[in-house]
């Protein structure tokens, strides 16, 4: 996927929260990019995958009149107006936002600067963080260079080129990848995509010492299966057998729905796949 504009100056961004504890170690400064290369059945913000293609079915939704046409055919977004209704999010046919917005780096460290006494990093996320990848680099060197005491991670789905991660290297502290299953058909049938490029970065940031944890989301009756989570633990311990793993149950709130329902996971059973991959490694676990 092609993001109009975005280049080492500016990015197509979605939203930013400027104080979060769920997106990395501490309190963290959040960048939502715009775009995903996946396109997953259990997308919790399903939104942020597509470009707008300016078709329009938003602006006559809008209850706050935020939304108009302008004469390219382009949906533009007042922010002043706005209420924060998110009506255009629920009527969208293509999942996808006309409050995206192109964002330069220099006003984002502006945002970044005033809540800097307060954060432990800045986490870029999605979408897929990694499909702006000069709009990621620019932002954490200007970050590194003004602000070294905050740390830079990504949220990725893994499904990136080697050349992105080298690129990142030098001014990313670590990566947060997610796994959404091991087994490469049903990777491909819960995301749109093979898993090869998620294995191999993995494996790639866990040899740079820049991985910091992998996540798995699972949903009961599709990717949870014991062999398939034990096998999943065998080959995450033969790269780093007390690697940081977070268990994720699906929820199904903010997911589209689905033509075969997904099911949420109970307590009991979240607890049984993280006691399945310990039998297979004394790995670090978060269960949520």
């Amino acid at each position: 996927m092609s993001i109009p504009l975005a280049t080492a100056a500016s990015g197509l961004v979605t939203d930013v929260i400027e104080f979060s504890a769920v997106d990395g170690p501490g309190n963290r400064f959040v960048v939502f990019l715009q775009g995903c290369n996946f396109d997953c059945l259990a997308c919790h913000n399903p939104y942020t995958i597509n470009l707008c293609n300016g078709c329009g079915v938003c602006v006559a939704s809008c209850p706050s009149g935020a939304l108009s046409l302008d004469d390219a055919g382009s949906v533009r977004w007042d922010a002043g107006v706005c209420t924060g209704c998110d009506t255009c999010i629920a009527v969208c046919p293509y999942d996808a936002t006309p409050k995206a917005q192109q964002r330069p780096v220099t006003e984002l460290m502006a945002q970044i600067r005033r809540a800097a006494p307060f954060l432990s990093g800045i986490t870029v996320s999605g979408g897929e963080a990694t499909q702006q990848p000069q709009f990621v680099e620019s932002l954490f060197a200007a970050v590194k260079a003004e602000l070294p005491r905050l740390t830079c991670f990504v949220d990725s789905n893994g499904g990136v080129e080697p050349d992105v991660w080298d690129a990142l290297d030098p001014v990313m502290d670590a990566a947060m990848i997610d796994l959404k299953c091991f087994d490469d058909e049903i990777h491909q049938h819960i995301t749109g995509a093979s898993n090869a490029a998620v294995l191999a970065s993995i494996e790639r940031l866990a040899a740079r010492g820049k991985l910091y944890e992998v996540r798995l989301l699972l949903m009961t009756g599709v990717n949870d299966a014991d062999e398939l989570l034990a096998e999943t633990g065998r080959w995450l311990a033969g790269i780093d057998p007390t690697m940081r793993i977070k268990v994720i149950g699906y929820r199904a709130h903010g997911v589209r729905p689905s033509a075969v329902p997904l099911v949420e996971p109970t307590a009991e059973q979240r607890e049984h796949y993280a006691a399945v991959l310990r039998t297979e490694s004394p790995f670090e676990l978060l269960v949520i």
